[in-house]
């Protein structure tokens, strides 16, 4: 046998070898993975993604980039953005900054019930019981004849406490009527501190969760003109500005255009405000979701937990 074939053989040998290799190395992996055990569903879901998926109209993960997932939609303008750890992948860190967005044909479609979640990591901005007090949103839907408020915007501010850890939660909400003309206006909030004022229908919550990562969810039912806020899957408005209309139904309209902002309302993205409380956000967001329907209390409490758990 010359050199050359005993040395093409042994080339032949050797290339069978490592194919039998990588086979094993494949098989081994492959079963690896089949043995590795799932996780077991949290409110029958394996991750946030199906909780409600047909209802999911807008979707910000907020993974090293604003962009809207559902439409791909980029920002338009955006200012002091930088991305950090969140909740879920990374969370878009604002100082003092926002994230604005052109119209997103989705949600201008939106009519009769809406729910709103995210996440943010907020804290008290204000040190000293008579300074200035500000707010700032977390999400805006922007449109109609009020451009501060816009059709909807979820705020974090203090009441006028100082501590560090309390944080109103306050939604407040302009949508059009159905005569298309008219706008419906009011909001839904949390109370930090009793008030004088307050009677046995006015319930509070201390809400403590500045400096840490909070689940935020707001819903309006269409049908019976009820809004609740819930953080962290338990629901803590008060009961005095939940239910709208006599219970009658009502549905959420948004005026058009509709431009969502996240972290300021559209006048101060646009540089059209001058008032004093009314500032971009400094904090962390996280997991923004837009339903085009009312979230059960089941579904809001699984979302909660998927994504604190990452999924």
């Amino acid at each position: 046998m010359s050199i050359n074939l005993q040395k093409q053989n042994k080339m032949k040998t050797l290339k069978i070898f490592g194919m039998i290799a990588l086979a094993i190395i494949a098989f081994n992996f492959t079963s690896c993975k089949e043995d590795e055990p799932k996780l077991p569903p949290i409110g029958g879901y394996n991750n946030a993604d199906e909780v409600a998926a047909a209802n999911l109209v807008a979707y910000w993960n907020l993974d090293g980039n604003g962009k809207e997932v559902k439409s791909s939609t980029n920002p338009s303008k955006s200012e002091k953005v930088t991305y950090v750890s969140g909740v879920k992948g990374q969370a878009a860190k604002l100082d003092g900054g926002y994230i604005k967005y052109p119209s997103i044909q989705a949600l201008a479609d939106i009519n009769g019930s809406i729910t709103i979640s995210s996440w943010a990591k907020l804290s008290n901005t204000k040190k000293v019981a008579d300074a200035d007090s500000w707010i700032s949103p977390i999400f805006t839907l922007t449109g109609g004849p009020n451009t501060n408020i816009g059709n909807v915007s979820i705020f974090g501010n203090t009441h006028g406490l100082t501590t560090s850890d309390s944080i109103q939660i306050k939604v407040e909400y302009h949508f059009k009527m159905p005569n298309g003309t008219d706008s419906f206006n009011g909001d839904c909030i949390n109370m930090t501190k009793k008030e004088p004022w307050m009677d046995d229908t006015h319930s509070w919550n201390a809400n403590k969760i500045g400096g840490k990562w909070a689940h935020i969810v707001w819903v309006w039912d269409g049908e019976t003109a009820n809004t609740r806020i819930y953080v962290n899957g338990v629901k803590i408005s008060n009961s005095a500005w939940e239910s709208r209309n006599e219970n009658e139904a009502m549905p959420f309209a948004l005026f058009t255009p509709t431009y969502p902002v996240i972290g300021a309302t559209w006048a101060v993205a646009e540089g059209q405000t001058a008032d004093v409380w009314n500032k971009p956000l400094t904090g962390e967001v996280d997991e923004i979701r837009v339903y085009n329907k009312l979230l059960t209390t089941a579904e809001i409490g699984a979302l909660y937990e998927l994504e604190k758990a990452g999924r």
